[in-house]
C-alpha cells in the first residue's frame, strides 16, 4: 500500500496538463472558483482506471494508433490552452471567461496522456489478477484520489497565491507567458 501512495503521490505532484490548468485557474479565478476543477480530475482517472481494468491496456498495447490518436487529441487541446493563456488579459479584465468545470476537468482526462499512463502503469503494477479484482481496482482509485486531491490543490493554491502577486501588467504578462510556454513545452514531450 505505501508503494502505491508514493507512486500516487509522485505522479499527483509532479508538473503535467491537469497541473499546469490547475495553476491557471487558481491564477485566473481564485481557489474556490477552481475546487470543481481540482475533484473533476480524480473522477476522470476512476473512470480511466476502470477501463484500463477491464481490458483497455491490453487494446492500447495492440493498437498503438489508438494511443497516438490520444496524444494528438491532447497534444491539441494543451497548444489551445498555450495559445489561450499567451494572449490572456488580467483576471479582472475576463468577466465572462469561467473555469474549468467538474465534468470538463473530468472528460480531460480521457485525452491525457499523462492520466493514461498512470491508470496503465497503476493498474499493471499493483492490480494482481485474480479474486479481489474489482475491489483492488477500486482501491487504488481511492488511494489516487486521497493522495492526489491535495496535491491538485497545492497547484491551484500557488497559481491563486500568484494572483495576488500580480498587481502590475508587466509581471501578469510574465506569469501569462511562461504559463503558455508550459503547456506547449509538455505537448511537445509526448511526442519524445
Amino acid at each position: 500500500m505505501s508503494a502505491l501512495a508514493m507512486y500516487a503521490f509522485v505522479m499527483s505532484i509532479t508538473p503535467g496538463p491537469n497541473n499546469l490548468m490547475l495553476t491557471t485557474s487558481g491564477l485566473a479565478f481564485g481557489l474556490t472558483r477552481t475546487w470543481p476543477h481540482i475533484l473533476g480530475i480524480p473522477c476522470g482517472v476512476a473512470i480511466q482506471l476502470a477501463a484500463v481494468g477491464a481490458g483497455l491496456g491490453a487494446i492500447f498495447a495492440l493498437e498503438p494508433r489508438i494511443q497516438i490518436g490520444l496524444k494528438l487529441v491532447g497534444t491539441l487541446y494543451l497548444l489551445w490552452l498555450a495559445f489561450k493563456l499567451w494572449r490572456a488579459a488580467a483576471p479582472s479584465d475576463a468577466p465572462m471567461a469561467k473555469p474549468i468545470g467538474f465534468l470538463q476537468a473530468a472528460a480531460f482526462q480521457l485525452v491525457n496522456p499523462k492520466a493514461w499512463l498512470i491508470a496503465v502503469t497503476a493498474v499493471s503494477a499493483f492490480v494482481g489478477p485474480g479474486e479481489g479484482y474489482v475491489v483492488r481496482i477500486v482501491l487504488v482509485g481511492a488511494v489516487f484520489t486521497l493522495v492526489g486531491l491535495p496535491c491538485m490543490a497545492v497547484w491551484a493554491a500557488f497559481g491563486a497565491g500568484l494572483r495576488q502577486w500580480l498587481s502590475s501588467p508587466g509581471k501578469l504578462l510574465v506569469v501569462n507567458r511562461t504559463m503558455a510556454a508550459l503547456p506547449a513545452i509538455t505537448a511537445g514531450q509526448f511526442w519524445l
